[in-house]
């Protein structure tokens, strides 16, 4: 049995596969899902996965060189903003419209979504190097 907290083998998949600079979403429940990236869908009602414990697990497995973020979540989720801020501290984020941070979903190698009903709470992540 695996030790280590993400014990979602689909996940724990995903994040192995990745390389440099490829890039994983972690959702809320009402992100649209492109047809391109593999969806693994954790959740299960509402607030159940929660996206930072989402986050807060997947974080454990993969390295982080930069985050993206929707720039209305600094006004509409500030506590969202803090959350991973507290989780990446030193990690460079990126802020975009949510329309055009939609789009870069299309070109992730994974979507996870969760089922957090909080807005604005979703995070592209861009794959770094241990090393």
């Amino acid at each position: 049995m695996k030790k280590k907290l993400l014990l979602n083998s689909e996940l724990s998949y995903v994040i192995a596969r990745l390389g440099h600079m490829q890039t994983l979403v972690v959702a809320d429940a009402g992100l649209p899902v492109p047809l391109g990236p593999q969806r693994i869908d954790l959740a299960l009602t509402k607030g159940v996965p929660g996206a930072v414990e989402t986050l807060r697990v997947i974080l454990d497995e993969m390295q982080v060189e930069k985050v993206i973020l929707a720039e209305e979540v600094q006004a509409r989720n500030p506590e969202f903003l803090q959350a991973v801020q507290a989780l990446l501290p030193g990690v460079a984020i990126q802020f975009m419209p949510h329309s055009s941070f939609k789009e870069c979903t299309a070109g992730a190698t994974a979507v996870v979504r969760t089922g957090e009903f909080a807005p604005y709470a979703n995070v592209i992540l861009v794959a770094g190097v241990v090393f």
